[in-house]
């Protein structure tokens, strides 16, 4: 192999993040992959792009383990000297290696977890970096729908993001997840918008209505402000559920979240 053919695929991100910045993430992982992660038994999750500190790794494998005891983390970063500087950090159940793109791990994954990494990127990027991804994961058959690639955006503490979630065969759900106490209205989840949508969010583009019905619905449950923001969040997500097809219930929406098919909100022009 030539030592061009070698090198990691992708560029440096800024690498900058915080302890429990991606907990909301990580607990929607937990509650709806948690058991494709448990069947598959030693089951490999990659935190791609984990940045300059090892934390979001070491707290991937502490919550991928309440609900797949035997589960292991993959950290791989594409700076050698955050690779080494996290070498420390390393247990039993993680490890941290050098590479990008090409995911540098011999099993197939369950779970790529690409948070804050594609930001940096052109939006006509994204395609060929998701399907070289999701050609990674482990695939569908046996029962098992295969690995589940998560990519998407957070503000520096944790406290709104918006991502994708992408199987084998390519995207399946976006999931809006926030602290409800620090919205205003939902469309201030725009600028947390993964890089596949954020340039989207104009009239005539189907993310752009959906805000802007869910700033509709959000303004109608004004009522149940009274009763605290999270049951007017989920007054509100009940209303959507009439016009849009939101994919998970009352559970997930308590916990400031709503889920809905890719095909509803993915740009116009890529459409079916």
């Amino acid at each position: 192999m030539t030592r061009a053919a070698s090198r990691p695929v992708g560029t440096v991100t800024r690498g900058t993040t915080n302890p429990n910045r991606l907990r909301r993430m990580d607990r929607w992982i937990a509650a709806t992959h948690g058991a494709e992660l448990r069947r598959a038994g030693e089951a490999v999750a990659v935190d791609l792009g984990y940045g300059a500190t090892p934390w979001t790794a070491v707290e991937l494998l502490g919550r991928l383990r309440t609900v797949a005891p035997r589960a292991r983390v993959v950290g791989v970063e594409i700076e050698p000297a955050r690779v080494a500087a996290a070498r420390p950090y390393e247990r039993e159940g993680l490890v941290f290696r050098h590479g990008g793109f090409e995911i540098p791990v011999p099993q197939r994954p369950m779970l790529i977890r690409a948070a804050n990494v594609l930001r940096q990127y052109e939006e006509g990027e994204v395609a060929a970096v998701w399907e070289r991804l999701c050609a990674r994961l482990a695939p569908a058959g046996g029962g098992s729908r295969g690995g589940l690639l998560v990519e998407g955006t957070c503000d520096e503490i944790g406290r709104r993001h918006v991502w994708v979630a992408l199987g084998p065969e390519g995207p399946r759900t976006v999931t809006f997840a926030t602290r409800l106490g620090s919205l205003e209205r939902p469309s201030d989840l725009a600028e947390r918008l993964p890089k596949a949508l954020i340039h989207r969010n104009v009239p005539g583009e189907p993310v752009h209505a959906f805000l802007r019905d869910f700033d509709r619905a959000w303004a109608a449950a004004a009522p149940y402000a009274s009763y605290g923001a999270r049951q007017r969040w989920m007054r509100a997500v009940r209303e959507l559920t009439s016009d849009w097809p939101v994919l998970d219930g009352p559970v997930r929406w308590r916990q400031g979240e709503v889920t809905v098919a890719w095909g509803a909100l993915a740009p116009a022009d890529q459409r079916l």
